[in-house]
Protein backbone atom coordinates (compact mmCIF):
# COMPACT_ATOMS: atom_id res chain seq x y z
CA UNK A 1 0.00 0.00 0.00
CA UNK A 2 1.47 3.58 -0.85
CA UNK A 3 1.43 5.68 2.11
CA UNK A 4 2.88 9.06 3.04
CA UNK A 5 3.02 8.85 7.06
CA UNK A 6 2.48 12.51 8.53
CA UNK A 7 4.96 13.78 11.32
CA UNK A 8 3.73 16.97 11.72
CA UNK A 9 1.33 19.10 9.28
CA UNK A 10 3.99 19.60 7.22
CA UNK A 11 6.45 16.80 7.52
CA UNK A 12 6.20 13.48 6.04
CA UNK A 13 7.83 10.40 5.85
CA UNK A 14 7.84 7.66 3.29
CA UNK A 15 9.04 4.95 1.44
CA UNK A 16 10.95 5.47 -2.06
CA UNK A 17 8.14 4.12 -3.77
CA UNK A 18 5.07 5.96 -1.94
CA UNK A 19 7.04 9.06 -2.45
CA UNK A 20 7.54 8.99 -5.95
CA UNK A 21 3.75 8.96 -6.41
CA UNK A 22 2.54 11.86 -7.81
CA UNK A 23 -0.95 11.16 -6.87
CA UNK A 24 -0.23 11.04 -3.36
CA UNK A 25 2.09 14.23 -3.22
CA UNK A 26 -0.95 16.05 -5.30
CA UNK A 27 -3.43 14.88 -2.12
CA UNK A 28 -1.15 15.85 0.79
CA UNK A 29 0.03 19.23 -0.58
CA UNK A 30 3.89 17.95 -0.31
CA UNK A 31 6.00 20.87 -1.77
CA UNK A 32 9.43 20.02 -1.26
CA UNK A 33 10.94 15.77 -1.44
CA UNK A 34 13.95 15.14 0.52
CA UNK A 35 15.53 12.22 -0.72
CA UNK A 36 17.89 10.44 1.62
CA UNK A 37 19.89 7.91 -0.75
CA UNK A 38 22.72 7.88 -3.81
CA UNK A 39 19.74 5.52 -6.02
CA UNK A 40 16.65 6.44 -5.43
CA UNK A 41 14.30 8.05 -7.99
CA UNK A 42 12.87 11.32 -7.43
CA UNK A 43 9.05 12.28 -8.25
CA UNK A 44 8.44 13.16 -11.56
CA UNK A 45 6.42 16.04 -10.15
CA UNK A 46 7.54 19.42 -10.54
CA UNK A 47 8.62 20.22 -7.04
CA UNK A 48 11.79 21.32 -4.98
CA UNK A 49 13.78 18.66 -4.35
CA UNK A 50 17.13 18.00 -1.94
CA UNK A 51 19.55 15.01 -2.48
CA UNK A 52 20.72 13.38 0.55
CA UNK A 53 23.71 10.93 -0.77
CA UNK A 54 24.26 8.07 2.11
CA UNK A 55 23.35 4.39 1.99
CA UNK A 56 22.17 2.78 5.08
CA UNK A 57 25.25 2.12 6.53
CA UNK A 58 26.56 2.63 10.07
CA UNK A 59 29.74 4.39 9.19
CA UNK A 60 28.24 7.13 6.46
CA UNK A 61 27.82 10.59 7.88
CA UNK A 62 24.39 11.51 7.87
CA UNK A 63 25.33 13.96 10.62
CA UNK A 64 26.93 16.20 8.27
CA UNK A 65 23.40 16.97 6.63
CA UNK A 66 21.25 17.22 9.51
CA UNK A 67 21.38 21.32 9.67
CA UNK A 68 20.79 22.00 5.73
CA UNK A 69 17.69 19.27 5.66
CA UNK A 70 15.97 20.38 9.09
CA UNK A 71 16.21 23.71 8.41
CA UNK A 72 14.90 23.53 4.68
CA UNK A 73 11.81 21.05 6.22
CA UNK A 74 11.76 24.22 8.14
CA UNK A 75 11.67 26.76 5.50
CA UNK A 76 8.93 24.63 3.45
CA UNK A 77 7.22 24.46 6.62
CA UNK A 78 7.46 28.59 6.81
CA UNK A 79 6.37 28.77 3.41
CA UNK A 80 2.95 27.23 3.77
CA UNK A 81 4.41 23.98 2.13
CA UNK A 82 4.75 19.66 2.92
CA UNK A 83 8.11 18.36 3.36
CA UNK A 84 8.47 14.15 2.31
CA UNK A 85 11.37 12.71 3.97
CA UNK A 86 12.18 9.52 2.20
CA UNK A 87 15.14 6.68 1.88
CA UNK A 88 14.07 2.78 -0.28
CA UNK A 89 12.29 1.66 2.66
CA UNK A 90 11.41 4.94 5.13
CA UNK A 91 13.46 3.13 7.89
CA UNK A 92 16.66 4.30 8.85
CA UNK A 93 17.92 7.14 6.86
CA UNK A 94 14.65 9.42 6.45
CA UNK A 95 14.03 8.67 9.76
CA UNK A 96 16.88 9.95 11.11
CA UNK A 97 16.44 12.98 9.07
CA UNK A 98 13.05 13.75 10.70
CA UNK A 99 14.35 12.68 13.77
CA UNK A 100 17.49 15.75 13.87
CA UNK A 101 14.73 18.06 12.47
CA UNK A 102 11.96 17.91 15.80
CA UNK A 103 14.78 18.14 17.94
CA UNK A 104 16.01 21.44 16.18
CA UNK A 105 12.99 23.05 15.29
CA UNK A 106 10.38 21.41 17.40
CA UNK A 107 13.00 21.61 20.76
CA UNK A 108 12.39 17.69 21.55
CA UNK A 109 15.04 15.39 22.96
CA UNK A 110 16.55 12.47 20.71
CA UNK A 111 13.77 10.14 22.30
CA UNK A 112 11.11 12.23 21.80
CA UNK A 113 11.68 12.86 18.79
CA UNK A 114 12.24 9.47 18.00
CA UNK A 115 9.46 8.58 19.60
CA UNK A 116 6.92 10.96 17.45
CA UNK A 117 8.58 9.55 14.56
CA UNK A 118 8.33 6.34 15.60
CA UNK A 119 4.26 6.62 16.19
CA UNK A 120 4.02 8.00 12.44
CA UNK A 121 5.53 5.13 11.04
CA UNK A 122 6.18 1.66 13.35
CA UNK A 123 8.76 0.66 11.11
CA UNK A 124 11.70 3.05 11.74
CA UNK A 125 14.64 2.15 12.87
CA UNK A 126 18.06 4.01 12.59
CA UNK A 127 20.80 2.03 12.46
CA UNK A 128 23.13 2.40 15.21
CA UNK A 129 25.57 4.53 13.48
CA UNK A 130 22.96 7.22 13.05
CA UNK A 131 21.53 6.63 16.21
CA UNK A 132 25.37 7.99 17.53
CA UNK A 133 25.01 10.18 15.09
CA UNK A 134 21.69 11.97 16.53
CA UNK A 135 23.11 11.42 20.11
CA UNK A 136 25.99 13.79 19.49
CA UNK A 137 23.72 16.05 17.72
CA UNK A 138 21.50 16.26 20.66
CA UNK A 139 24.40 17.12 22.46
CA UNK A 140 25.37 20.03 20.13
CA UNK A 141 21.87 21.49 19.76
CA UNK A 142 21.70 21.27 24.21
CA UNK A 143 25.15 23.17 23.63
CA UNK A 144 23.85 25.63 21.43
CA UNK A 145 20.91 26.34 23.20
CA UNK A 146 23.01 27.32 26.58
CA UNK A 147 25.31 29.09 24.48
CA UNK A 148 22.52 31.05 23.13
CA UNK A 149 20.73 31.67 26.33
CA UNK A 150 23.86 32.75 28.25
CA UNK A 151 25.55 35.12 25.37
CA UNK A 152 22.51 36.84 24.25
CA UNK A 153 22.56 39.52 27.37
CA UNK A 154 26.35 40.77 27.70
CA UNK A 155 25.29 41.76 31.05
CA UNK A 156 24.40 38.48 32.04
CA UNK A 157 27.52 36.87 33.14
CA UNK A 158 27.40 33.77 31.35
CA UNK A 159 23.96 33.05 33.35
CA UNK A 160 21.58 31.32 31.92
CA UNK A 161 17.80 33.35 32.09
CA UNK A 162 16.71 31.26 34.74
CA UNK A 163 20.03 32.22 36.82
CA UNK A 164 19.67 35.75 35.96
CA UNK A 165 16.17 36.04 36.96
CA UNK A 166 16.62 34.31 40.51
CA UNK A 167 18.98 36.56 41.21
CA UNK A 168 16.76 39.22 40.21
CA UNK A 169 14.07 37.82 42.71
CA UNK A 170 16.35 38.05 45.49
CA UNK A 171 17.21 41.36 45.52
CA UNK A 172 13.66 42.59 45.48
CA UNK A 173 12.47 44.71 48.01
Amino acid sequence: MLQLCKITDSLFISNARSACSDELLSQEGVTMCINVSKQQPFPSLRISTLRVPVYDDPGENLYKYFDRCADAIESTANSAGCSVVYCKNGRSRSASICVAYLMKHKGLSLQDAFDSVKAARSVVEPNEGFWRQLQRYERELEGRRSTDSTNGDPLNNGQSSQQQEAALGQHKT
